[in-house]
C-alpha cells in the first residue's frame, strides 16, 4: 500500500491544505488520501444508508445577484438532513444547519458530531448544505469539466453566492415544512465557520445565532501578519521538546546537502521509503515534510482521530518522541522519518510513499480559483526562528500566477469590504449579535480568528490545548475536561439564544 501526496507548482492553498509558498521553495497543495474516513463514523456505523442523513437536492439559481439570461440558469443542490428528532414545525422546533466547506459535505458531515449528538436534546432537525462547485453541488449541468473550464463559468463560484444559496434553500425548505416560525442556528468549522459568522451577519433574518469554530475571518491582508501562521506551529512543536524543534529547524538545510551528496538522492529515497516510481527532488520531499508538520499541528486532537489521516491523541507529541527517540541514535534524516510516520503511516500499512498520487478525495479543487480571487490570506514570511526557512509572502507572486493560470486578477481587500474585520471589536458591537467564535490556540489558523468576546451575545471562547475546530467532533470517553467545558458552554449559549428567541415570539403573538 502506497501513501498518496500530490504537488502543484502554486502560491495557493485550502485551509484543509498546506499553504503556499514562494516559487523558491515549491509551493504546494497536497491532497487528502482516499484513506481518509472519519473514524468516528466507522465506530457508530453510520451512514446515509442506516440514518445518518439523507441526500436531498434542491433547484438552486445560479447567479443571485444579475438579471442577465444566464442568472435564470439553476443546478441541483445537494443537501442532507436527518430529522430523526426533530420536535416539529407545530412546536417552532429549530433547526441546524451547516454552512459547508470547500469539499464534498459528506466528508465535513461525518466529521461533526457535535450536531448530531445535541440534536435530540433540542429537538432539532439537521441540514448540512453543500457549497457550490464542491462534492455533487456543481453547476452547468453538473459537469465539473465544464463549470470549471474558464472565468465565464468558475466566476459564479464565490462565498457571497454561497451565502445567498445557503439562505435561499432554507428559506424554501421551511416554507415546505411548514416551519416558518422555526428557529435556525448555523454551525461551521474552518470556512464553513468563517461562513456561519458571515451568514449571521449576512441575513440575520434567516438565522437567530452562529458556531463558527475555527473560522480565520481576520486571516486578510493588513489585519494580522503572514508570519502568524507558521509562528504557532513553530510553537506547536517547540513547546513539546526543543531538540525536536532543533531537528525539525534543521532538516531543510540537512535534505539540500544530502541531495548534493555523490548517492544522496538515493540515500533520501532510501530513507524516507519513496516509492521507486517517483521521480522526486528534494524540494518535493520538503514539501512533504511541511504538509505532515502543518496538518499535525493542526489536528493536534486529545483523542485519536482519522479526519485527515489516522492519528493519535496528541500527534505532535507523538512526532517528537519519535524525533527524541533514542532508537534512531544521531540520525537525523531517520528521526524525520519516523516523525513524518506518524502523519503519513501510523497504521503502519504503507509499504512505501507516493509523491505523485493526483487524487482529489474530497473535492477540494475549487479553492484554487477561490484563493485566485477573494479568499488572500497571507501565509508565508517566517522569521529566524520559525521550524521553516525564512521566506516573504508575495501578493505579487500570488496576483502573477493566478493571471497565468486563470487569466484573471485577484480583489485583496473585497473580502474585508463586504463583510469587514477591520476595528472588528468595534464595528460587531454594534452591529451584530448571536454569535460563537471558538479557536484553539494549537491551531495555526487561530491567529486569524476572534479571539477576544465583544459583547454578552458575541463570545470568544479560546481554548489554549485546542486544535482546528476541536469542538465540533464527536465527543469521546477520553475527551479531558476542558473540552467537555467548551462544549457545554456552547450549548448553553445556543440554548439562550433559542429561548429568547421564543420569548420574542410569544411576547409578539
Amino acid at each position: 500500500m502506497a501513501i498518496g501526496f500530490q504537488f502543484i507548482i502554486i502560491t495557493l492553498f485550502s485551509l484543509f491544505s498546506a499553504p503556499s509558498l514562494t516559487f523558491a521553495f515549491v509551493p504546494i497543495l497536497p491532497r487528502f488520501p482516499s484513506s481518509a474516513v472519519s473514524a468516528e463514523l466507522k465506530q457508530r456505523s453510520h451512514s446515509s444508508q442506516n440514518g445518518l442523513y439523507r441526500t436531498k437536492f434542491f433547484t438552486q439559481i445560479l447567479d443571485h445577484f444579475n438579471f442577465n439570461p444566464q442568472s435564470n440558469h439553476t443546478f441541483q443542490q445537494r443537501y442532507l438532513i436527518n430529522d430523526t428528532f426533530w420536535g416539529g414545525a407545530k412546536n417552532n422546533a429549530p433547526i441546524f444547519v451547516y454552512t459547508g466547506n470547500e469539499g464534498n459535505i459528506e466528508w465535513f458531515t461525518q466529521n461533526t458530531g457535535f450536531m448530531f449528538e445535541n440534536a435530540p436534546s433540542f429537538q432539532a432537525l439537521l441540514v448540512f448544505i453543500e457549497h457550490r462547485f464542491y462534492g455533487k453541488s456543481i453547476p452547468f449541468g453538473g459537469n465539473k469539466t465544464v463549470a470549471y473550464a474558464n472565468t465565464s463559468t468558475l466566476g459564479y463560484l464565490s462565498s457571497t453566492q454561497a451565502l445567498a444559496d445557503y439562505a435561499t434553500l432554507i428559506i424554501d425548505l421551511k416554507k415546505n415544512l411548514s416551519a416558518t416560525d422555526s428557529p435556525v442556528v448555523v454551525f461551521g468549522g474552518s470556512y464553513g465557520g468563517m461562513l456561519a459568522a458571515w451568514f449571521r451577519m449576512k441575513y440575520p433574518h434567516v438565522a437567530i445565532g452562529a458556531l463558527a469554530s475555527s473560522a480565520p475571518i481576520l486571516h486578510f491582508m493588513g489585519l494580522v501578519s503572514p508570519d502568524i501562521f507558521n509562528n504557532i506551529i513553530t510553537q506547536d512543536f517547540r513547546s513539546e521538546s526543543e531538540n525536536c524543534y532543533k531537528v525539525i529547524k534543521g532538516s531543510w538545510d540537512l535534505i539540500d546537502d544530502t541531495a548534493n551528496k555523490p548517492g544522496g538522492m538515493e540515500l533520501l529515497r532510501k530513507t524516507f521509503r519513496i516509492c521507486k516510481s517517483d521521480d522526486f527532488g528534494p524540494g518535493s520531499l520538503e514539501g512533504w515534510l511541511r504538509a505532515a508538520w502543518i496538518y499535525t499541528a493542526m489536528t493536534d486532537y486529545p483523542t485519536p482521530s482519522n479526519f485527515l489521516n489516522p492519528l493519535p491523541a496528541y500527534p505532535v507529541k507523538k512526532m517528537c518522541e519519535a524525533i527524541d527517540s533514542s532508537v534512531t541514535g544521531n540520525n537525523r534524516l531517520a528521526k524525520l522519518h519516523a516523525a513524518a510516520s506518524v502523519y503519513y503511516n501510523y497504521t503502519g500499512k504503507a509499504r512505501c510513499f507516493d509523491l505523485d498520487d493526483n487524487s482529489d478525495p474530497h473535492d477540494l479543487g475549487g479553492w484554487q480559483w477561490q484563493a485566485c480571487t477573494e479568499m488572500i490570506m497571507p501565509v508565508g514570511g517566517s522569521n529566524k526562528e520559525s521550524i521553516f526557512p525564512e521566506y516573504e509572502w508575495s501578493y505579487e507572486a500570488r496576483a502573477s500566477w493566478c493571471d497565468f493560470f486563470y487569466n484573471v486578477q485577484p480583489r485583496p481587500h473585497w473580502i474585508t469590504t463586504e463583510f469587514g474585520g477591520h476595528a472588528i471589536e468595534r464595528v460587531l458591537k454594534r452591529s451584530a449579535s448571536n454569535i460563537i467564535f471558538f479557536n484553539g490556540l494549537r491551531d495555526p489558523w487561530s491567529g486569524g480568528g476572534v479571539l477576544k468576546t465583544i459583547s454578552k451575545t458575541l463570545v470568544a471562547i479560546v481554548a489554549k490545548k485546542g486544535a482546528h475546530h476541536v469542538d465540533l467532533r464527536f465527543s469521546s470517553k477520553e475527551d479531558p475536561q476542558w473540552l467537555k467545558d467548551v462544549r457545554k458552554l456552547e450549548v448553553n449559549i445556543i440554548a439562550s439564544w433559542i429561548s429568547q428567541y421564543h420569548q420574542d415570539l410569544q411576547s409578539n403573538s
